[in-house]
Parts: C-alpha cells; structure tokens; sequence
C-alpha cells in the first residue's frame, strides 16, 4: 500500500501575518535532517506532505522528533477519494496495523473537500460496516471510549486513513528567537535546559568554565559529548563551544573568599564572563540550568545576588522542574548516561561545607573584591577558545540512549 507522512505545526500557526517566517524555517530544517533519504515533499500552508521508501520509515520518523516546530505527525495510508477504495484500504490498514481481537474502535471522518457528495457523518456510516465486516480480526464499535480511531480524510483528489499520530517536539523552529548563550556544566540540567531552549525556537551556542588541572579532563570531554548531543537538534547538525579557562579566577576564589560565598563569588564570576562574551557574539540571552531550591545556590536570594552583576536576559527553563522530570527528560534526548560520568566540574568539585543559601551583595562584593579579578576576567577572555561540535549524522538511534525507535514512542506515549 502507498503510505505518506503528514506533519502538522502547533502554536507556529498562530503567529500570523508572520506565519511564513517560521514556516519557511521549519522547512528548511526537515530538508536538511531528511537530505540524505530517498523523499519527496508536498508543501501547503498548514501541513508537509512527504513521500518515502518504506523501508525508510521508521529512520524519517525518528529523525523528525528531534525538529524544533513539529506538532505531531502520522503515517497515512493513500486511497482515492471513492467509497469503495476508501473501504478497502480501511480494511488493509485494521489488517497491518492491529494485532489484537476485539480492540475497542471508531472511525472518525474529516472532508477537506466539501464539494465531495456526502457528509462527514454520512461518509463515516457508509464505511463503518463494510471496514469492520471486511477485517480480519473482530471489533467492539465504542464511539465514546475507543482505544483505537481510524481517521478518514477527504481531500480534492485524494484520501488519507491512519490510526496514531504521533507527537513531535512542538514549539518553534530553531533560530526563529535569537541567539542565546547556554552556561554549559557537565551535570544533568543543562543539558536539558538547552534542549528546552531550542525547542523554543533559540539557536543556542554553549560557554563551558574549564579549570584543569584543578577539574580532570575527562569533564571537558562530557561537555563535548553532551554538545553532541544538542547537535543533532539543530538543521545543519553543529553547534559553537566556548571554552574559557577559569583556573586562575578559580584559584584567587578559594584562596581569598570566605568558605560559605565561595560557590556565590565564583558564579558571580561566571555570569561576569558569560555576559561579556555574549555580548562579543551578539547573544541575547543568557540560559542556565538552575530549578529553585535544588542546591544552595539556587534560593531566591542567591539567585538575585548572582545575577545582579549582570544586565543580560537570563532564562531558566527549568526553574519550577523537580529533579525526577529533568532526568526523564535527560533519558529522552540521551545525555543522561553522559552527564552521570564520575567527572566533577569546577563548579562541583570544591563545595563548601555549609554554603549560604541566603546571601547578602554587600558581602559578596566585598569577598571578591579581596583580590583583582579584572585583569583576569579580561585574559580569560583573550583566551578563550571557540569548537565547532560537529555532528555529521544522526542517524544511528543507539547513538542518543534508545535501543529501538519503539523506545521513543513508548516513552513519548507514558510522558504527554
């Protein structure tokens, strides 16, 4: 039978007059996720139609979740749009696609088309029978609580039946919100707080403080796996790395500043540096992968006195995330197992006994300002190095922690 996959956009279809803009982008990035699959497109102004070899289903399939934009999808069987043709692929397509007895079952008609002779509900009642008689396998009819829908649509020249649609990332296509620049660790919530960021539609570059030998090199190279990761979310599979070196500014801290501001002083620092160099590479934001109250340095208080060294937007996509959704969310894009590697950060690796949770600027500026930390902050800039993380194909699924496509369906499926 001839299958097509119809892809649907959510909220991009509210912008508008401006509705083109984000479309146009979302196009442009499947073109460049598919380029080396045997497709072809049909484009309309609220769905992408593409047709595909079979045995190249479920490679598209998974590809298109990891495409900022993309509301929900379908694989859907091609009929004409003739009674009987429509009853007979609705047949084939009860027959492939369930393997079970009995199953609860509706059919739910849709006319694109309404020159077509006949009614939604009228259509529906004229199939219903001859689908559910020509089956293989045997149907309860439940209208009100089916578990599975046969969706029949009806355009000009054509007909389209499936059973699931599937859902996409969602949001906006990538690039379509500016530029921001994500503060990247080697933990768990970063990660996925840039994940959350481009699947807003933020082209994210990452700054990473790197402070070996105080910190092992085994920390840098998470943040380029975990980096890797984050490419295969983005049209031309690449994403820029900052990499300032901080054991000099890291060094003055634990030497200078009293033990309980050590981790408030040193972020303080961070933020200095992030700002200045996103502003250097025209970002718009800086991205964090803070949650309040999850550590010391993540009250209120203390995130009021960190940030107030800055003038920057500073977005926290997880902020109100509990520690067990970001790491299902972290199993989802596959950087859980990298991020739990036994490698501390600079930010990890010196805690403080008993670090404030409710600080004061007064007292943080005067720590800090025990030694000069100006010159520092400019040679750390200086020396600064910039790694394009270059992800040239996505198309190993093992790659991003699922064993199978179904893997990602399943989860997706327990987690809307």
């Amino acid at each position: 039978m001839k299958k097509k996959i119809i892809i649907r956009f959510g909220d991009m279809m509210l912008k508008g007059k401006n509705i083109g803009f984000f479309i146009k982008r979302v196009r442009k990035h499947l073109i460049e996720k598919l380029k080396d699959l045997d497709v072809a497109y049909e484009f309309t102004h609220d769905r992408i139609f593409i047709d595909f070899k079979n045995y190249e289903e479920k490679e598209i399939m998974f590809r298109l979740h990891m495409i900022p934009g993309l509301h929900s999808f379908h694989v859907a069987y091609v009929a004409s749009p003739d009674i009987q043709d429509i009853i007979k692929v609705g047949c084939q397509v009860l027959d492939e696609e369930i393997d079970q007895d009995n199953v609860h079952f509706k059919i739910e008609t849709k006319r694109h088309d309404k020159s077509f002779p006949m009614t939604s509900l009228e259509i529906t009642q004229k199939i219903a029978s001859p689908i559910l008689s020509g089956a293989k396998r045997p149907f309860t009819v439940d209208v009100k609580h089916p578990e599975e829908t046969l969706h029949v649509e009806l355009r000009k020249d054509v007909a389209y039946l499936y059973l699931r649609s599937i859902k996409g990332m969602g949001g906006f296509p990538y690039g379509t919100a500016g530029k921001g620049l994500l503060m990247m660790s080697g933990g768990l919530d970063s990660p996925v707080a840039g994940f959350l960021s481009m699947k807003q539609g933020i082209e994210v570059e990452l700054v990473h403080f790197e402070s070996t030998p105080m910190t092992p090199l085994e920390s840098v190279q998470k943040v380029i796996d975990l980096a890797k990761v984050l490419t295969a979310y983005t049209p031309n599979a690449s994403i820029r790395l900052f990499l300032v070196p901080f054991t000099q500014i890291h060094e003055q801290i634990l030497a200078n500043v009293f033990d309980p501001y050590i981790i408030t002083v040193m972020r303080r620092m961070m933020y200095r540096l992030a700002e200045r160099l996103a502003k250097k590479q025209k970002v718009l934001c800086l991205i964090n992968g803070e949650s309040v109250g999850q550590v010391a340095s993540q009250t209120l208080n203390s995130m009021q006195v960190v940030e107030s060294v800055t003038r920057i937007p500073i977005l926290r996509p997880l902020i109100t995330y509990d520690k067990i959704d970001i790491i299902d969310l972290a199993n989802q894009i596959g950087s859980y197992d990298i991020s739990t590697r036994p490698f501390n950060d600079c930010c990890s690796i010196y805690v403080p006994k008993s670090p404030v949770t409710k600080p004061m600027e007064v007292y943080a500026s005067k720590y800090e300002n025990t030694f000069d930390y100006e010159p520092m902050i400019k040679e750390a800039l200086e020396k600064t190095q910039m790694i394009v993380i270059d992800k040239a194909s996505v198309s190993n699924i093992q790659e991003y922690g699922f064993s199978t496509y179904e893997a990602i369906l399943n989860w997706r499926k327990e987690n809307q």
